[in-house]
């Protein structure tokens, strides 16, 4: 990604005061408020049973809440993934406002711990802020991961969001306190931190794990470009609000499609894009 340098005669007085890799953009706000009603439309719904989706056979799956959110609002994806077949894993996040280097080093602990337990590779699915922590994950620890799925993850620049949400951090960094926000520093979730998870979201290196992106046009806090893979067959787009992503029964069908999608063995993938990138002889 390529970022305009930083000069000090932005302000003087806050040498974090412009960040380039932070954009507020106007997403369509007032369309979350709608998320209850979306949850009431999963209860509803056959796919909440397990009817009409592809079941898992005991595969680890490990779940991480978006920003602001914690384990709670990942309960009700939690049980129905236990339902159709999948070891799902809660991350033990309750409130998701920390450094989130810090919380990258956490939930890698308990990756391995997942990944040892079941002696196979780990599924990660992520909401938010939670997909880009997933995602961070997968630059450092690519061996433990089978595949990442994102749900309305701005991954593509480290925040492009509506601006109340970039103001909640901001503010966040400010009150700082032992329940909020207690490790935050002034430069966290921009540009100008070096730690590992600016690094990884800024200047990703390549891996041979999938990686899919479920997004949405009408989303009221991320924007949605923002959320899409370079691949237009590693997206799929749903009709929901944000905060719904984690209780819609569209998310629910696409998050088991891939989920259960059988991948190629890395040599075949290497070899399939060998292929693709050679021009076609004359």
């Amino acid at each position: 990604m390529s970022r305009e340098p930083f000069t000090p005669q932005d302000d003087p007085a806050d040498p974090f005061a412009h960040d380039p890799s932070v954009e507020s953009v106007l997403t369509p706000l007032w369309r979350e408020a709608r998320w209850p009603i979306e949850w009431l439309g999963l209860r509803s719904s056959p796919v909440f049973f397990g009817y009409g989706v592809p079941h898992g056979a005991g595969e680890p799956v490990l779940l991480i809440p978006g920003f602001m959110s914690g384990d709670g609002f990942m309960l009700e994806l939690h049980q129905w993934l236990q339902r159709i077949g999948y070891r799902s894993y809660l991350s033990n996040i309750v409130w998701n406002n920390d450094c989130p280097d810090r919380t990258s080093r956490s939930l890698a602990r308990k990756l391995e711990a997942i990944q040892r337990r079941h002696a196979t590779r780990v599924r990660l699915v992520g909401h938010s802020l939670g997909g880009m922590l997933a995602k961070s994950l997968l630059q450092d620890h690519p061996q433990l991961i089978d595949r990442v799925v994102t749900l309305g993850s701005p991954f593509r620049s480290l925040v492009k969001a509506h601006p109340a949400v970039v103001g909640i951090w901001e503010q966040l960094k400010i009150m700082r306190g032992k329940l909020i926000g207690r490790n935050l520093k002034p430069s966290c979730g921009t540009g100008h931190c070096l730690c590992d998870f600016v690094r990884n979201m800024v200047r990703p290196e390549p891996r041979d794990v999938p990686q899919y992106a479920i997004y949405s046009r009408v989303d009221g806090v991320a924007d949605w470009q923002s959320c899409r893979e370079d691949l237009d067959s590693a997206n799929t787009e749903v009709n929901c609000t944000h905060l719904g992503m984690p209780l819609h029964p569209e998310v629910y069908r696409a998050i088991a499609a891939r989920l259960a999608e059988v991948q190629p063995s890395p040599a075949l993938r290497k070899q399939t894009d060998e292929l693709s990138a050679d021009p076609p002889s004359v």
